[in-house]
């Protein structure tokens, strides 16, 4: 039996709502994947607030109908789509679902949109090798944690220098 209008407005709505609070948005070829290996790649997503929806691609259409943010995404929209929605840890997402890709070696990312940009398997690849948003702030923490020490070790060094100079001054002057 099929889906009643009623049941695809509730699922249009639904993407609709899942749209607004996402970020970006990657669409994932998962023909020969199994329930198993559906559940896996839905438990990696969560950790990095990632959903996978699969829903046919003329909900998805209507869904993003009229969104000028989602609506480049239609040219992506043929053949067998689970919808990944990312809000949040961007990367952590697109480093969870390249890991799953590894491992099963079953699906194909066919692109993505972030910020209303359309990106490529390339640029998902990068996006995913770019170290988290933790590491990227750490990195920032110790480079200015560094200038800061150097400019101490500056300022405390004139005064000592100085009296480094007028003591040698001293010493030479008596002789």
């Amino acid at each position: 039996m099929g889906r009643t209008l009623e049941s695809k407005q509730q699922i249009v709505e639904e993407l609709k709502q899942l749209l607004g609070e996402a970020e970006m948005a990657l669409v994932l070829d998962y023909q020969g994947l199994s329930i198993k290996e559906m559940s896996d790649l839905r438990t990696r997503l969560q950790a990095s607030n990632g959903v996978c929806k699969v829903t046919k691609n003329t909900l998805m259409r209507r869904a993003i109908d009229g969104d000028s943010v989602w609506s480049s995404l239609d040219s992506l929209l043929s053949g067998t789509n689970a919808f990944i929605l990312i809000k949040g840890d961007v990367g952590g997402a697109c480093k969870a679902l390249q890991a799953f890709q590894k491992e099963t070696k079953k699906s194909e990312t066919k692109g993505g949109l972030f910020e209303g940009k359309l990106l490529s398997q390339d640029e998902i690849k990068a996006i995913g090798d770019l170290p988290s948003r933790e590491v990227l702030m750490a990195q920032i923490a110790g480079a200015i944690n560094a200038v800061t020490t150097k400019v101490a070790v500056g300022v405390s060094e004139v005064p000592s220098g100085l009296a480094r100079a007028l003591k040698q001054h001293a010493d030479s002057g008596e002789s």
